[in-house]
């Protein structure tokens, strides 16, 4: 617990963001991990809890999920955060640039891996029960480091390197925040269909190919002619495609 308390920023140095109700911020410094540190106090922080890491090269962030339905349905929530990360980035990009999301949890900018979701629910679950939390976290890389690092990693990039402006990552968070709001009142209102609709939408595009998103939030890929490919998610959110753990974020 100790060296937990030594990542908090005191609530002097706490900065502010305009959050939507029920949101509450919790910030930790720079060497702080936001999804580790959510998972391991999901029970005590409670649903709607935003934990943000003061860094800014990344904006690295998680949010506590209370789910009402079992849990190998609920971990369909991942999607409805996809969607709202990959509308606040929409907000900020520039005219026609492309915002791709790779299945099921990266994010390209114009080709460039920009960063990525993922989810944790607490060990020995029960598929077939509400669990108590869901943690998804996400971090999208806001600027390259300096120049000595920078292209190490050819297939990745940065806000700033892509003409998004001045945007931080206080911003991109705020702005996630907003429209996950708008998505879970979506999927409560409408149904998932049309949270899988938005979803699909954002995918890379393969041709002759139509997508639907399972019960479970397995991944069916239809061709004309040929066999149903089944893409399995709980395999892939237990190891997230785009992390680079040296990072916390997408390699450099």
């Amino acid at each position: 617990m100790q060296r937990e308390q030594r990542h908090w920023i005191s609530k002097n140095n706490m900065r502010t963001l305009d959050l939507p109700p029920p949101f509450r911020l919790v910030v930790l410094r720079e060497l702080g991990d936001a999804f580790d540190h959510a998972r391991a106090h999901a029970s005590d922080l409670g649903a709607g809890t935003l934990v943000l890491v003061g860094r800014f090269d990344l904006a690295e962030f998680a949010v506590v999920l209370e789910p009402e339905e079992p849990l190998a349905s609920a971990r369909r929530v991942f999607y409805v955060c996809m969607v709202a990360l990959g509308d606040a980035l929409a907000a900020r990009a520039p005219p026609e640039k492309p915002i791709v999301i790779e299945w099921p949890d990266a994010i390209y900018v114009d080709r460039g891996l920009i960063g990525g979701g993922r989810l944790a629910w607490p060990d020995h679950a029960d598929e077939h029960k509400s669990p108590d939390w869901l943690v998804f976290g996400a971090a999208i890389r806001v600027v390259s480091p300096g120049p000595q690092e920078a292209g190490l990693h050819p297939f990745s990039t940065a806000l700033a390197e892509e003409s998004f402006g001045d945007v931080s990552a206080e911003q991109l968070v705020e702005g996630f925040a907003r429209h996950l709001m708008v998505a879970v009142d979506r999927w409560q209102e409408d149904g998932f269909a049309s949270i899988a609709r938005e979803y699909i939408s954002k995918l890379q595009p393969e041709h002759g190919a139509r997508h639907d998103i399972g019960e479970n939030g397995d991944l069916a890929v239809r061709r004309a002619g040929g066999p149903v490919e089944h893409r399995l998610l709980l395999p892939v959110l237990k190891m997230p495609s785009w992390l680079d753990p040296r990072t916390g974020g997408p390699p450099l």
